[in-house]
């Protein structure tokens, strides 16, 4: 890699939390951050795909750490905030969809999902966004969803959530980017994860998703890793309060 590469992408020195770092766009996103040289910290609640999370970021000579942890619970939430140790990035993928029509959602189900969506992402920026401020430096990088600004069949509450943490990242944003944190949202298309696979299993959907987006094909996590380098370094420093759509084209067609 060249100087001016290196001064615009390398993530060296730097240290990122990843949310829902185990599997898909948590994954990929961890990985391409931790090949670009930042140590990685994965959360999820899975302690065995956490270990195999790591082994892997680690065959690619990351160096890289898990933290077990429910952030439907704010104990645990509070947990990984006091644990994390300096962070420099931090990634909010982790999410929840209970898919049900809209009429048949519970209070638990609103719960469950604003939990998991939108008051963690929260939480965990009320901690590590002030002490970025404080040190001149950091990056916070939410990953929203179509329904950030548009309606998508029977998953209300988690669009809901998700248009909420596009607007949490405008609030991050206007809080902290003058100290030197740029706050941005990712914005996927339909992307073949475990999050999907209830979608995925609808006869026909797969295909009729593919033909929605511009480029003909679903998302896949690996589209992810070059958006997550760019936000989370150097050369985002005059990206802040953005929705970054990687999605194909779908929001457009």
């Amino acid at each position: 890699m060249s100087d001016y590469l290196r001064e615009l992408f390398s993530l060296h020195g730097r240290r990122a939390l990843v949310t829902g770092g185990s599997s898909g766009i948590g994954y990929a996103v961890a990985e391409a951050i931790g090949r670009a040289g930042a140590e990685v910290v994965v959360v999820a609640r899975g302690r065995d795909k956490l270990e195999q999370a790591v082994a892997r970021l680690r065959g690619h000579g990351v160096t890289a750490s898990w933290i077990s942890a429910d952030l439907g619970e704010r104990d645990d939430v509070r947990r990984v905030c006091e644990s994390a140790g300096v962070i420099d990035i931090l990634v909010n993928d982790a999410g929840n969809n209970i898919r049900k029509p809209m009429a048949d959602l519970t209070a638990g189900d609103f719960e469950r999902t604003l939990a998991v969506n939108f008051t963690a992402p929260y939480l965990l920026g009320q901690h590590f966004g002030p002490l970025m401020a404080a040190r001149g430096w950091g990056r916070i990088i939410n990953v929203g969803s179509q329904q950030s600004i548009s309606a998508f069949g029977d998953s209300g509450i988690y669009g809901a959530a998700k248009a909420g943490l596009a607007g949490l990242t405008r609030s991050q944003a206007e809080a902290w980017s003058a100290a030197g944190v740029c706050v941005n949202t990712i914005i996927p298309g339909f992307v073949l994860t475990p999050l999907t696979e209830p979608a995925q299993a609808v006869p026909g959907r797969v295909a009729a998703m593919a033909a929605r987006h511009m480029a003909g094909r679903n998302g896949v996590p690996e589209d992810f890793a070059g958006a997550a380098v760019f936000l989370a370094g150097n050369s985002s420093s005059f990206v802040t309060g953005q929705m970054l759509f990687v999605d194909g084209g779908f929001s457009v067609h």
